[in-house]
């Protein structure tokens, strides 16, 4: 039996989505599930052609593999690929050479780039390897990102509900990359809203995920077009496909962390089209 799985996600059209009923809504957009051990679970996205996974090596190095789906003989022979640690420490080795990734540290690994392991440093807190990967067209080096790497934005207010810490880890003039951006949200105890007022730009797609949740903690992720809102449950570890047509902000049970990633025609984090919250339907 394989270690590695892919799902095939479409891209769907705003029209389309609104006539989506929770179930509907679910199927097409959240991501859950992708940390199981010893597992590598791909979701390959139409839109974009992003691909969102996780890998969670425990009691054996996890390889990954190249599906048929990326059409080359290699998987990042055309693509790039982030790589983020929201469990215990671990190793990724990249061609052979080692990386130590500890808690909330990342990756980036360039197109051209051959094997890639994923692996635990301690049994008992094994990582989770959150993977973040779109097309490329130009080679840039691989780049261990840690908490010295990228700009930290300081945002929000506790009056709002919404103070919090934005750590812009893969950004151009910090890490250079082809076109993938991520970066990771930490909420203040006592804030839970994200994102809001919220915003759409159509020339990039956004997935989020999130953790740092209780067992029992939700996020109401608010998706769609802005006079067409809907929104998803999420919890521990799921993760949300955020169209280019759809806002992307949330509110949670308590305080938590995020990942954003984007991809899609510039590197641009402040091209945003913003939408007023009054406006909101």
């Amino acid at each position: 039996m394989s270690h590695q799985s892919l799902e095939i996600r479409h891209a769907s059209h705003p029209e389309a989505a609104k006539g989506l009923d929770t179930q509907g809504l679910r199927r097409e957009f959240l991501i859950p599930g992708l940390f199981a051990a010893d597992r590598i679970k791909l979701v390959y996205s139409h839109i974009e052609r992003m691909i969102i996974g996780g890998a969670c090596p425990v009691d054996a190095p996890l390889a990954l593999q190249t599906p048929k789906e990326v059409g080359q003989s290699s998987f990042l022979a055309r693509r790039e690929l982030g790589i983020i640690n929201i469990g215990g420490p671990g190793i990724v080795r990249v061609d052979g050479e080692a990386h130590d990734i500890g808690t909330r540290e990342a990756l980036y690994v360039g197109m051209g780039a051959g094997e890639v392991v994923f692996e635990a440093r301690e049994g008992a807190a094994p990582p989770r390897f959150y993977l973040l990967s779109a097309p490329a067209h130009r080679s840039y080096p691989t780049r261990r990102i840690d908490a010295s790497v990228g700009r930290v934005l300081e945002l929000g207010d506790k009056s709002t509900a919404n103070e919090r810490s934005i750590h812009q880890m893969l950004i151009p003039g910090a890490v250079d990359s082809c076109q993938l951006v991520f970066g990771m949200t930490t909420l203040a105890p006592g804030s839970v809203w994200n994102t809001m007022p919220c915003h759409t730009h159509d020339r990039r797609n956004e997935v989020y995920l999130y953790f740092d949740l209780a067992p029992e903690a939700r996020i109401f992720h608010f998706m769609g077009e802005p006079q067409e809102t809907r929104h998803l449950l999420v919890g521990e570890g799921d993760a949300v496909i955020s169209p280019p047509w759809s806002i992307h902000s949330g509110v949670g049970t308590g305080a938590y962390t995020f990942i954003w990633a984007m991809a899609g025609d510039n590197q641009d984090y402040a091209d945003m089209d913003m939408v007023a919250t009054a406006d909101l339907r």
